[in-house]
């Protein structure tokens, strides 16, 4: 494993093009600022250079939250956001740091919907270093065919509204507000059902996020995705 001054690029920091992104972007970002011995750690535990985009943001942030909270992408960890993006990792696409994985989760929104970076483990054949979705409402990956400076992108000026149309309810921004960067929100009945399809006639409830991909994961196993 490369050290940590190995990693962090001081001539060529990322961070200063994740900002510019930012800055010259349409949609609402919050930057939520780092703990530096958490910010470390993670990034020595990631093993990407603060050279690109991903190592910079888990070096220089605690995450960011995307259009009001709706989408979060991970960091270092904040208590927003209080999951770093090596640890919320472990134990779903490898076991142990080091370990190479089949894919590498870098977000997701509060619908349940995940971000990972496909590395062979979510499609052998495609997309390997593609951003994948995974749909809460169809329980799929799906290749957004799409870096992950691309989605970053996507977060800072991509048409957010357009993507999740159909998973905007009525009072949105007030339900997401009032739940933090390590909840999602449970439906009834789920939304890859046909009772599902109309999002604003599902009962909603926030639960630990770590309860939402496991009960996915799970779901996707029974019905043989």
């Amino acid at each position: 494993m490369k050290s940590l001054s190995e990693l962090i690029n001081t001539k060529e920091p990322g961070w200063d093009l994740v900002k510019e992104w930012i800055k010259d972007g349409n949609n609402h970002i919050e930057i939520l600022p780092k703990d530096n011995t958490r910010a470390e750690q993670a990034l020595y535990q990631t093993q990407v250079t603060t050279r690109s985009p991903m190592g910079a943001i888990v070096y220089e942030t605690g995450g960011l939250l995307v259009d009001h909270g709706w989408i979060r992408v991970l960091g270092s960890g904040h208590e927003k956001l209080d999951r770093t993006l090596p640890g919320w990792n472990e134990g779903k696409s490898y076991s142990h740091t080091g370990e190479q994985p089949g894919f590498l989760l870098i977000a997701d929104d509060v619908t349940g919907g995940f971000f990972a970076i496909n590395a062979g483990g979510i499609a052998a054949q495609e997309g390997i270093g593609s951003v994948f979705y995974f749909a809460p409402d169809t329980l799929e990956w799906e290749n957004m065919e799409i870096s992950y400076s691309d989605f970053i992108s996507f977060c800072c000026s991509g048409d957010i509204e357009g993507f999740y149309s159909a998973f905007r309810w009525k009072g949105w921004r007030e339900d997401v507000a009032a739940i933090n960067g390590n909840q999602a929100f449970s439906f009834v009945p789920f939304l890859f059902t046909k009772e599902g399809k109309d999002i604003n006639n599902v009962s909603k409830k926030a639960v630990p996020v770590e309860e939402t991909w496991s009960l996915q994961m799970d779901l996707r196993e029974q019905l043989g995705h």
